[in-house]
């Protein structure tokens, strides 16, 4: 295992044209699983390439286990990089592809099938040896790639979207077999996705990217909590956050926060005229789709309503709703900064 650790870490494309990654600080901790989430361009594959050694920084440093590796070539880091497509080799069987980075090496026969088989026991695939890789399915194209990687015995792996050409179902199962794997071998692992459900699921911690920039750092439930700024509250969350202006700022609160007001007890909360469009049912929660309206400029809104919440509900209506003031949240309406306290450290 070992800390992997960017320091000022810049990366330029066109001549400076390009900031892909613009002044990025992270570190991580010993055995931890990182997820880098953000939209497509927002610099997370172009930040684990520069980690891995297949983009040079324009500025900073990257450090693998204490040690400024910047002029070392990726085979020399001891990582180990598992990319969306796989990268398997279609005309070798699953075995060969799976020793084909120690056959490189030079490790002997012996000692590279003694490997494979291990990593083989760990991912439940030995059974595949004998197969090429058209052969597979999505799933175990994933787990023959991370075996691949796993014989080389990485101090880091790094994971670019991984699970992106599998669909719903397999993603998700894929999502749990990832997460148990990483915990048996306590590798650290910087795993990169556009994808909240998965960031959410598999991190330990987030760091979520917008223009090159890490905009926020925390543990999954503080960071959607307790978002930095209205990117990263709008951005993790489905429905994302509401964002009402108020008395020259922002207010912001979960759609699972906004309740009929005879539910939100207490003095500590705010009213809202929400006038309902329309209803959708979901997963056995009702979301409400609507504006609000007597604050100004309408503004559009969702309330997340679960079974348990049972008050009937018709389109076209105007309902009051309330959000308890422990849920609400403040920024700044021109920066989009969070002008109140964030109540968790990241």
């Amino acid at each position: 295992m070992a800390i992997v650790e960017v320091r000022k870490l810049r990366k330029y494309f066109d001549a400076g044209g390009v900031h892909a990654v613009d002044g990025v600080d992270v570190a991580t901790e010993e055995g931890e699983y990182l997820v880098l989430l953000g939209p497509s361009g927002c610099g997370k594959t172009t930040l684990l390439r520069t980690i891995a050694g297949l983009e040079v920084p324009t500025e900073g440093e990257v450090l693998i286990g204490g040690h400024v590796v910047n002029g070392l070539p990726p085979r020399a880091r001891r990582i180990a990089m598992v990319f969306q497509s796989y990268a398997l080799y279609p005309h070798k069987s699953v075995l060969a592809n799976i020793v084909f980075p120690l056959k490189a090496e030079r490790i002997g026969k012996a000692e590279r099938e003694r490997k494979a088989g291990w990593a083989a026991d760990l991912l439940g695939i030995g059974h595949l040896f004998d197969r090429k890789p058209r052969q597979l399915s999505g799933g175990e194209r994933q787990r023959v790639a991370l075996a691949r990687a796993l014989v080389r015995e990485p101090s880091v792996f790094l994971l670019d979207e991984p699970l992106s050409n599998l669909d719903a179902k397999l993603r998700a199962s894929a999502r749990d077999e990832l997460k148990s794997f990483q915990q048996r071998i306590g590798t650290t692992t910087i795993y990169v996705t556009h994808d909240q459900v998965e960031a959410m699921g598999l991190g330990d911690r987030i760091a979520v990217m917008y223009e090159g920039r890490v905009r926020q750092i925390g543990k999954p439930v503080e960071v959607y909590d307790d978002p930095a700024d209205t990117f990263v509250a709008t951005f993790l969350g489905s429905p994302p956050m509401n964002l009402v202006p108020r008395d020259g700022r922002l207010i912001g609160f979960r759609p699972e926060h906004l309740l009929p007001e005879e539910i939100v007890s207490g003095d500590d909360r705010i009213t809202l005229p929400f006038h309902v469009h329309r209803l959708e049912h979901l997963s056995g929660d009702r979301h409400l789709y609507g504006v609000v309206k007597g604050l100004g400029e309408e503004t559009r809104i969702i309330a997340r309503l679960p079974a348990t919440v049972s008050v009937p509900i018709t389109p076209d209506q105007t309902y009051t709703f309330a959000v308890h003031g422990y849920h609400l949240r403040f920024f700044d309406a021109k920066s989009g900064e969070r002008t109140d306290p964030v109540r968790v450290g990241g």
